[in-house]
């Protein structure tokens, strides 16, 4: 998977892996060539006593020791960029994968699971490519080149090779095939420590108001144990690589001495070159440990690299038409025929057969019981998720064969949570249409019952707003929200729930500047208030996921029991009459 990952990604930076691989070859080259220099400046030059000798081909060791500098800079540099920019590409990627996905594929994740892959995971695999482009591409040539010229200068005493590279290689495997489980569990881990600390900073209020600090901080402790006890095991294993390469590169090196001088003392062998194979010995094992690092970080990518891929390999079951329909006949008709829904693997059904029908110029509501299917049914329309049975049409054409930009143009939703972003009140507005005067933006205002605080605000329009809108209260969130479904102006409004948080005189001074404002369009009330849907021209009764009853309050109080007791939970029969 990681490999994969790698060959899609890096394909477009074709040209410079190919000159920094080029650059790599060089300088190791260069590397490998400064070692008998040495030893001829040793065996020719200190031996002899010929100072000439020795300052001429200082002179090309310098050189050469240039020029190595030179090409591990260049290769350096195009590295550093070339991952940098891998990460930048997967990133992106993620991302717009992630902006792909419906409800049901954000959930199947999780928030805090995303926002890992989408940053720690990527940084796993940009920092091996970083790490293979500046050692692992030199460390076979190295490796290879250390080996030949080694077995030029004494092939009797490159037995001691034949023992220290077999060693090694069964060390770093055993340790690296104990490492690949332990870095996924890890992973995994840091997802759940992301999650919890996600849940304590956006329930802060909650966990004050019952009291839970003490729980939630044990909650958090154990999470955060779980992980570095993970960490320390993965981190024990890892310390084992570097004591066990030095020991063998030690007992190597005494060994090369040990048999190197008796090869001296024999006449088969100049110093010099005993001084060069010890360089040699050491570039090799160099390379192996250069290897061996980055055997280290392999398991860890491949894992990070599997969890990117997953994301990717994802389809949003909510799928762009082939064949979009890009213009409307009608005007904001709205009918759902026989509409059902459900989620993966569950054994009900959330939405059963539902039929309804919306009409320009009216107000269709739809109430329930908590759970009874009421925020999915209006998810369904503006494709949230699409049904799995049955069709929602929007001006006489199923959603899912609408071009996604005209049904976003056509459908304003305003969710039960509504969510604003990090930026000005304005900016907040003008999502749905960036070309919005600031004179929409306040006539919005005013009919959302907003513009009162908003004048209020130091900077008007331009006040900040922090992310979420925690920064104002959450009826002037909903308002601020409605507003900004106002500046949309589409052809359907959807309010799930919108008006819970209001008071029952902004809720009907609020209901009334609606109705003169969206007198020509299609209105879809979703609410738990009575008073905020009786009035409504048709009311639609949801309950287990069921239609049980359509018509006008006093119809339904007359004729359906099921909405006769939602109303007699909250009004006196005097009221409700």
């Amino acid at each position: 998977m990681l490999i994969r990952l790698l060959r899609t990604y890096l394909r477009p930076y074709r040209q410079p892996i190919t000159l920094l691989v080029l650059l790599q070859f060089l300088q190791t080259c260069a590397t490998l060539y400064l070692p008998t220099l040495n030893a001829d400046i040793i065996d020719n030059g200190v031996v002899l006593g010929d100072t000439g000798y020795i300052l001429s081909f200082g002179a090309v060791m310098i050189g050469i020791s240039l020029a190595q500098v030179v090409c591990n800079i260049g290769a350096v540099y195009y590295g550093a960029r070339t991952a940098a920019a891998l990460g930048r590409d997967v990133r992106a990627a993620v991302f717009d994968r992630v902006q792909s996905f419906s409800a049901r594929e954000v959930g199947h994740f999780g928030a805090p699971s995303l926002i890992t892959r989408t940053t720690n995971d990527v940084q796993q695999v940009q920092m091996l490519a970083l790490m293979t482009f500046t050692l692992m591409v030199s460390a076979p040539i190295m490796c290879a080149g250390g080996i030949v010229l080694a077995l030029g200068l004494d092939v009797p005493l490159s037995g001691v090779l034949v023992a220290v590279v077999p060693v090694l290689g069964i060390a770093v495997t055993l340790i690296v095939r104990r490492l690949r489980p332990l870095f996924r569990t890890m992973q995994e881990r840091l997802d759940t420590v992301n999650r919890v600390l996600r849940e304590q900073i956006t329930g802060n209020r909650v966990i004050r108001a019952f009291v839970r600090d003490e729980y939630e901080q044990q909650r958090f402790r154990r999470a955060n144990a779980e992980l570095t006890d993970m960490s320390l095991a993965t981190g024990n294993l890892l310390a084992l690589m570097f004591p066990i390469v030095m020991t063998v590169v030690n007992l190597s090196s005494i060994a090369v001495v040990w048999f190197g001088a008796h090869r001296i003392d024999s006449g088969g062998m100049q110093i010099g070159d005993l001084t060069a194979f010890l360089a040699y010995l050491m570039q090799i094992v160099m390379s192996v440990m250069m290897a061996t690092f980055m055997f280290m970080m392999v398991p860890r990518a491949e894992v990070c690299a599997e969890r990117i891929q997953e994301v990717l390999d994802t389809s949003s079951s909510v799928v762009p038409p082939t064949a979009p329909v890009t213009e409307l006949r009608r005007h904001g008709h709205l009918e759902i025929r026989g509409a059902g829904f459900r989620y993966p693997g569950a054994e009900e059904p959330v939405l059963k057969g539902i039929g309804l029908t919306a009409r320009p110029g009216e107000t269709t509501a739809v109430i329930g019981s908590t759970g009874s299917g009421k925020s999915t049914l209006l998810g369904l329309v503006p494709r949230l998720f699409d049904a799995t049975d049955g069709e929602v049409l929007v001006d006489g054409e199923d959603v899912r064969t609408i071009d996604p930009k005209l049904l976003a143009k056509t459908v304003g939703l305003v969710p039960q949570k509504p969510y604003l972003f990090a930026g000005t009140v304005a900016t907040n507005l003008r999502y749905g249409n960036p070309d919005a005067t600031d004179e929409e933006l306040w006539h919005a205002l005013e009919v959302a019952q907003a513009k009162d605080f908003v004048e209020r605000l130091e900077n008007g329009l331009d006040s900040p707003i922090a992310q979420g809108g925690t920064n104002v209260s959450g009826g002037q969130r909903q308002r601020l929200a409605i507003a900004r479904t106002l500046v949309q102006r589409p052809e359907i409004y959807l309010f799930d729930d919108s008006f819970s948080a209001l008071d029952y005189a902004t809720d009907a001074a609020l209901r009334a500047a609606l109705a003169r404002e969206t007198a020509d369009a299609t209105v879809v009330i979703v609410a738990q208030r009575v008073a905020t849907i009786r009035d409504a021209d048709r009311i639609v009764v949801l309950d287990e996921g069921r239609v049980v009853g359509t018509g006008q309050h006093h119809e339904l109080m007359a004729d359906n029991e099921t909405y006769r007791e939602i109303v007699l939970s909250q009004l006196t029969e005097a009221e409700a009459a």
